[in-house]
């Protein structure tokens, strides 16, 4: 993560590498049908973590206002959040992967 200004004509800071699967050997092709449903406790823990990232990002940005400092605390678990909502994405929705996320906010 960075927290870099943007540049608008150069190349950006940020990058997501997904790994191109060989659906040969590494997809199941049965799988895409079900993964949607596999992945309905992510949605469930999901929504709630989503909630709670909102709220320490309000509570960041006040610390941030009185502090001139960004909590580590709250940036590792808005981080988390993020990172386990890319797993979940990778995993039922882009299907890049068979390996079922795990329940982490650690990669």
């Amino acid at each position: 993560m960075d927290d870099r200004y943007p540049s608008t004509d150069e190349e950006q800071a940020v990058h997501v590498n997904f790994p191109y699967p060989h659906a040969d050997n590494e997809l199941n092709r049965g799988l895409p049908l079900v993964k949607w449903l596999l992945a309905i406790p992510h949605y469930i823990v999901l929504f709630f973590l989503t909630i709670g990232a909102v709220l320490a990002a309000i509570g960041a940005w006040f610390a941030i206002l009185f502090t001139g400092r960004y909590p580590r605390s709250l940036f590792d678990f808005i981080e988390g959040v993020i990172r386990w909502h890319n797993r979940v994405a990778a995993y039922a929705f882009i299907l890049i992967t068979d390996r079922y996320p795990p329940f982490s906010l650690r990669p």
